[in-house]
């Protein structure tokens, strides 16, 4: 598989540089007949555009252009080509890292492997290639419908977790912060403000659940639903960590507690009396709420020197510049949905392959 490219039957391969003449990607196996246009992907990606007193100041549009594979507002089943045009780029802001590796960043690791690396703000390491998989997120959630509904948001920023994290989380596409809670919100604002101008930055922890997912989806060993999802989440920049369901909690349970246990509902069906699998089992969905929750590290670009070296191994210090974001996590909450959503109607279609429904 192509480290380019994720998704087996719904298949999505990006391109492009945070600081090169566009980016883009080629979304393969999505099935005829569903409506699709720019203006249905563009909300998406105004929700994880730069810009704003909580993010980077990076100007960007992300005005994307459908190439391919619609025609008269309608999926064509030929791969959807989607390419945004960069247009505030600012490689100057990134000579003094040409021949210094920036802490925390991917410099190093890729000049070790390829021999070279695109200083510019990370190339293909950067965050800004994350746009194309929340356009491809839209895709996906056409191909999932209406029934399958998946929601993210931020719960915890820096040392500040939401406990108990809200179960309305209809606030959270109108908070520039991604967060249910409304009191919350406004000591985050404030926090991330003070550590901004302390040109320092912060972590973040990003929960996302998805409803409607009926029960058998994934398959069993290697095939498996959670895995896959993990894998996905963790491809985004900036993550760090990922659970499924009460995940690391677990570890904390005895047996009997750790355990969902079953019984007949009224409507004939089997029911669960807890959701610590996080709507998962042995791979395969169990029909319950899908539960996960990503981990993203802090900037790694901040306004204080460094200690690194340079490629030809003298040790020194860095002060980088440019605009960056206080907190990847927050900007990540798009993202994160557009990943399960499409791991998701990769499965579903994977699902009908093999078993017809």
């Amino acid at each position: 598989m192509s480290h380019n490219s994720f998704g087996h039957l719904f298949r999505v391969t990006t391109f492009g540089e945070s600081h090169g003449p566009a980016i883009g990607g080629v979304i393969d196996g999505c099935p005829s007949g569903l409506e699709l246009s720019e203006d249905l992907i563009q909300p998406a990606l105004d929700a994880r555009k730069p810009g704003g007193p909580l993010a980077s100041q990076r100007q960007e549009a992300d005005r994307c252009r459908i190439l391919s594979g619609v025609y008269q507002g309608r999926t064509t089943g030929a791969p959807i080509a989607i390419v945004i045009e960069n247009t505030d780029v600012r490689p100057k802001d990134y000579q003094t890292t040409e021949t210094v590796y920036r802490p925390g960043h991917a410099d190093y690791t890729y000049h070790q492997k390829y021999g070279h690396y695109d200083h510019r703000g990370g190339g293909r390491a950067s965050a800004r290639e994350t746009a194309i998989r929340v356009g491809a997120g839209v895709v996906a959630q056409q191909i999932l419908g209406t029934s399958v509904r998946i929601e993210a948001a931020l719960v915890q920023l820096g040392t500040h977790a939401l406990s108990p994290v809200p179960d309305d989380w209809s606030r959270v596409p109108l908070s520039p912060l991604f967060c249910p809670d409304a009191t919350a919100e406004d000591a985050w604002r404030d926090h991330l403000t003070a550590t901004r101008k302390a040109g320092s930055s912060l972590g973040g922890i990003v929960a996302v659940r998805a409803r409607g997912i009926p029960a058998g989806w994934g398959a069993p060993v290697y095939g498996k639903l959670d895995a896959d999802l993990a894998g996905a989440l963790m491809s985004i920049p900036a993550a760090k960590g990922i659970e499924i369901g009460s995940g690391f909690a677990t570890a904390q349970l005895d047996g009997q507690s750790a355990s969902d246990e079953m019984t007949m509902g009224d409507d004939g069906q089997p029911q669960f009396l807890s959701n610590h699998a996080g709507g998962i089992l042995g791979g395969i969905s169990t029909g319950q709420e899908l539960t996960a929750r990503v981990a993203f590290k802090p900037t790694s670009s901040v306004a204080h020197a460094r200690q690194t070296v340079t490629h030809d191994g003298q040790t020194t210090t860095i002060q980088v510049v440019g605009r960056h974001d206080p907190c990847v996590a927050i900007r990540a909450v798009p993202v994160v949905k557009a990943m399960v959503a499409c791991v998701l109607a990769d499965h579903k279609l994977r699902h009908r392959g093999q078993c017809g429904v």
